[in-house]
Parts: structure tokens; sequence; C-alpha cells
């Protein structure tokens, strides 16, 4: 565990590689779950805000369960998420022409037609982010990656070496701030040095 400020970050995050390789998952995390997006409390107000606007993105059946169960729901283990269409897609997704499912926050966002991309979980995915139980202000920085639907993922970032941090670099700089990544970067750089030190 690798300790920054008040996260404690697994190692894997800086260890393991791993690049998104749509063409073989689809999308697939913005429907393969236990529950919706989660969503701070922050960007309920961003999805009110930009509900509008986001709309002609979103599908007929998506703009229909946000109808019927709000922008947003409260799942027990997993605080407010994004609702979904049967237990599946994400409400705010939708299919391109190559059958990938998109975000049309983040689809309206590249338009230029809103200032918030998405959720930041799903920004950050396959980061995962939870509270400590005992210490509110702890948290705890995961690398957790789903065995079948990221292994083509994680297969294309050995190829191409990119660690998982750097491949989310910008997510993570929207969650914690550039020097928090800067940190983080140099305590990789510093281990990977270690490793490569022919006294070890």
């Amino acid at each position: 565990m690798i300790a920054i400020d008040n996260k404690l970050i697994s190692s894997s995050v800086i260890e393991e590689q791993f690049v998104c390789d749509l063409q073989h998952c689809e999308g697939g995390c913005c429907e393969d779950g236990d529950a919706g997006a989660p969503i701070e409390v922050w960007e309920k107000h961003e999805i009110d805000r930009y509900l509008e606007v986001v709309k002609p993105y979103m599908t007929v059946e998506g703009i229909a369960e946000i109808e019927r169960q709000g922008n947003y729901v409260y799942d027990e283990e997993f605080g407010w998420v994004t609702p979904t269409i049967n237990g599946g897609i994400c409400a705010y997704g939708y299919r391109d022409n190559n059958n990938i499912i998109k975000c049309s926050f983040e689809q309206a966002y590249n338009d230029n037609k809103i200032g918030w991309k998405k959720p930041v979980s799903c920004h950050l995915f396959p980061i995962r982010i939870d509270q400590s139980k005992r210490n509110s202000k702890m948290e705890f920085v995961n690398y957790e990656p789903r065995p079948d639907l990221c292994s083509a993922a994680c297969s294309l970032g050995k190829k191409l070496k990119i660690p998982a941090y750097k491949f989310l670099k910008e997510a993570i700089i929207r969650k914690y701030g550039a020097d928090f990544y800067d940190t983080l970067d140099a305590v990789a750089q510093k281990i990977q040095a270690d490793k490569d030190s022919p006294n070890q």
C-alpha cells in the first residue's frame, strides 16, 4: 500500500498495466454491475443542471427510466447511483453505430454543450474508491478490473506498457488534484528505479 495524505493506494494501481479496449469490451462496464454508477452528492446537482441538454443523446428507454425512478437512486450498498434499465445498462448510456456503449453526458461534454464530463466513478474505472468505516477521512484506492470484461484492456496495457495510474491520469487529477497525481507518479518512479537498480 502507498499512503498519500489520507489515502491508502493499492500498489496494483501503479504496478498493473491497463488501457481500455472498447473494440473488445464494447463499454460493458456501463451495464455490467450490481447497481448503477456511484455518484457523489455534488454530482447530483450536475445531473440535474444538465439533464435537459443531455436528453437528446439518451435512448427512449433511458428517458423513461429516469422519469420513473428519478435522475438518481439510492442504493443501500453503494449510496447514490445512476438509474439502470431493467438492472442492466445505465439509463444515461446508449450504443453507437459500432455497438459500443457511450455516456450521454460525456458525449454532450465532448460536443462542448455542458461543463461536466460524467460521474467520477466512471472516469476512474477500474480504480474503485472506498471510504474507511473506522475513519471517515480515510479512503482506500483500489485497482479492480473485472476479470472477463477487462481482460482485453489488461492485455493492451501490457502490450503498450502503460500503468493503470498513467492511463487514468485525467480522472485521478479530476478526483484528487494535480499535486496528488504528481506525488503518486514520483512514488511509482522511485519504486521502479529501486526495482531496476543492480543492487536489488
